[in-house]
């Protein structure tokens, strides 16, 4: 390990970690991936702390955390990191199937997003709790209110509305169902939730705006697309995360997944071109680069190197967004991995929120993206951190 000093005044210095990565092995990129978990099991000993809650709650970023320990757990073998995922289950998971904190009621996209770990966990260790959780889960998705062509509302409060984000949430833990049940007839509709956002959010120049309202009454939506202003980085990329995931799952042989791989490789080509050259990285706003207050912004950049190293494992993306992943990596371990005076990992420059409307309301401006709040070791970030390089490993 490569160790650099970074001034952030008042005569402190902390230390970047570089690690050096050889060009002809895969293991390196698997030991980042361990280093920057056990950082995160020193950060955060309790999974469901990892996002700041003060109190239990079934949130999709520490399910997001608990998918990441188990997929490391079976690139590496090592227990500690599936112990991490199955204790984390086992305080929401009650021995009835009941899920602590979750209302189906609300009809959250997000909340759905953690049947994605429960069935992983579940194909490792068996337990008939987690089969009734994932099965309550599932029954959300069928009564999920809809757009009128089909695509499912973010949420009941957001009428309407489709976000990015949800395309992640809730359509990845769809399709890993479909193919658990299995439910073939499931997969034309998977396929709907893209092309209906997709077609609705494409902007001119490849990339797509954070949200829809199919109603164009929220005050932060376009009155003739309904679209939202601006491409916001994070939302973009948990749309290729969730193209990437559901490709992977896919039958082959299903229609739809050709035009699927289409809009995955037209939002790739364009991230490129508004790619930060220097680092690799992308900004908050990514195709507003120049604009003063933009920042290159790690969840996404984590995010969009998750999205083309799996891309290319499962045959989808050319080979050369390999060594562009390779890239990003290297960019965040030279510009965003701080080491702590314990030895731990610091992912820092996260954006720890964004969304459109609410209250206090949220017009998904420019201006409105580049203010939102920046913290350090955001799981929004550190999980695709995470995937990413043990998807790395694998080349």
């Amino acid at each position: 390990m490569v160790l650099r000093c970074k001034n952030l005044g008042m005569n402190k210095f902390v230390l970047i970690a570089t690690v050096v990565l050889s060009a002809c092995t895969s293991n390196a990129y698997l030991q980042l991936a361990e280093q920057v978990a056990q950082s995160e099991m020193k950060h955060h000993p309790e999974l469901w702390t990892c996002d700041g809650a003060q109190k239990p709650k079934w949130e999709y970023t520490p399910t997001l955390m608990a998918r990441a320990f188990l997929e490391l757990y079976t690139a590496t073998g090592d227990t500690t990191y599936l112990t991490q995922a199955q204790r984390f289950a086992d305080q929401f998971i009650g021995e009835d199937g009941t899920i602590l904190t979750y209302k189906k009621s609300l009809y959250n996209m997000d909340r759905i997003q953690g049947g994605n770990f429960l069935i992983l966990l579940n194909a490792i260790n068996p337990q008939p709790q987690y089969a009734i959780a994932i099965e309550t889960l599932r029954d959300q998705l069928r009564e999920q209110p809809r757009t009128e062509e089909g695509g499912f509302w973010h949420k009941q409060v957001y009428e309407h509305q489709m976000w990015l984000d949800g395309l992640f949430t809730g359509t990845t833990f769809y399709a890993r169902y479909a193919g658990w049940k299995p439910e073939p007839e499931a997969w034309s509709d998977i396929a709907n939730q893209f092309v209906v956002v997709d077609q609705h959010t494409r902007k001119a120049n490849g990339l797509n705006h954070h949200g829809w309202d199919e109603s164009r009454q929220m005050a932060w939506a376009d009155s003739l697309t309904g679209c939202s202003a601006e491409t916001w980085g994070r939302a973009e990329g948990w749309y290729v995360m969730a193209l990437c995931d559901v490709l992977e799952l896919m039958p082959a042989d299903q229609p739809d997944r050709g035009e699927l791989i289409a809009i995955l490789s037209r939002v790739m080509e364009a991230l490129l071109t508004v790619q930060d050259q220097d680092t690799h990285l992308w900004y908050q706003v990514p195709d507003k680069g120049e604009q003063e207050g933009n920042y290159l912004e790690s969840t996404c950049s984590a995010m969009y190197a998750y999205a083309m190293a799996k891309g290319v494992n499962i045959g989808v993306l050319p080979d050369t967004y390999r060594d562009e992943a390779k890239r990003v990596i290297e960019g965040l371990k030279s510009n965003k991995l701080l080491m702590n005076d314990d030895g731990t990992l610091s992912l820092i420059d996260c954006c720890a929120v964004a969304g459109l409307g609410g209250n206090p309301f949220r017009d998904g401006s420019f201006d409105y993206y580049i203010h939102e709040r920046i913290c350090d070791n955001d799981p929004k970030g550190v999980a695709p951190l995470i995937l990413a390089c043990i998807e790395l490993s694998k080349q």
